[in-house]
């Protein structure tokens, strides 16, 4: 059964995403507040492939659950809710590590989409995991672990999200090629994903922070002016 966790305040708002999601054949269990998100998924943290997380709650804000989720899990999807419409907004829930934003108001068609795109991501990654893939990608001195889902700079793990992995892989396997931005969505959001290519470049821009010795100044995964990013070999 598809699992996800709906953490909301606004009890109409939660009933409404609820019973849609439940209409298109997800099991859904519900969360008022951040610190009950937390308590439930960490009563079954294997139990949940996705997190419809609001992002405007009293307590505990969106944020700062994405944050204590993403220190629990980098497998699980994570889609931000947001009355907001500051861009600022918007980065900060990728920044945290959030997979994709929605923006209220939303329409039932726009959720169902993102929901589905994202969880065809986990259930793409945790049938890597079933089956046993243990190939490696190594290239200078980083190294991408397919099975283990891990990738490691000279020997030094870091830890990245179900994106950010897909991110590297992608690159990792078209070394020194300038992919453009709508190349990567389709490659990792899907080629029905709806949002904005700006989460490309957030995403990216979070990479940079991970792998890079300097961010500002990066030596790994550079910009190719007017076309998009690519990954150096040397």
């Amino acid at each position: 059964m598809k699992r996800i966790l709906v953490v909301e305040d606004e009890v109409d708002i939660r009933s409404f995403e609820v019973i849609n999601l439940r209409r298109v054949g997800y099991e859904t269990v519900e969360a008022g507040t951040g610190e009950e998100a937390l308590e439930i998924y960490d009563s079954d943290p294997a139990g949940f492939d996705i997190v419809l997380l609001d992002v405007s709650m009293p307590g505990m804000d969106g944020f700062e659950v994405c944050r204590e989720l993403r220190k629990r899990s980098g497998e699980i999807g994570i889609i931000m809710l947001t009355a907001r419409t500051q861009e600022m907004d918007k980065v900060s829930g990728l920044m945290y590590g959030a997979d994709d934003y929605i923006t209220k108001p939303f329409s039932l068609t726009e959720l169902n989409a993102r929901v589905d795109s994202l969880y065809r991501r986990v259930e793409i990654n945790q049938n890597k995991n079933r089956v046993g893939v243990v190939d490696e990608i190594t290239l200078g001195e980083f190294k991408l672990n397919l099975r283990k889902r891990v990738l490691e700079k000279n020997g030094t793990a870091i830890e990245l999200t179900q994106v950010e992995f897909k991110i590297v892989e992608f690159f990792l396997t078209n070394p020194d090629k300038p992919i453009d931005r709508t190349e990567i969505l389709t490659q990792v959001w899907g080629d029905s994903y709806v949002g904005e290519e700006k989460i490309v470049d957030v995403n990216i821009r979070r990479l940079r922070m991970k792998i890079e010795q300097d961010p500002s100044n990066p030596k790994n995964l550079v910009t190719v002016w007017g076309m998009g990013y690519k990954w150096c070999s040397n």
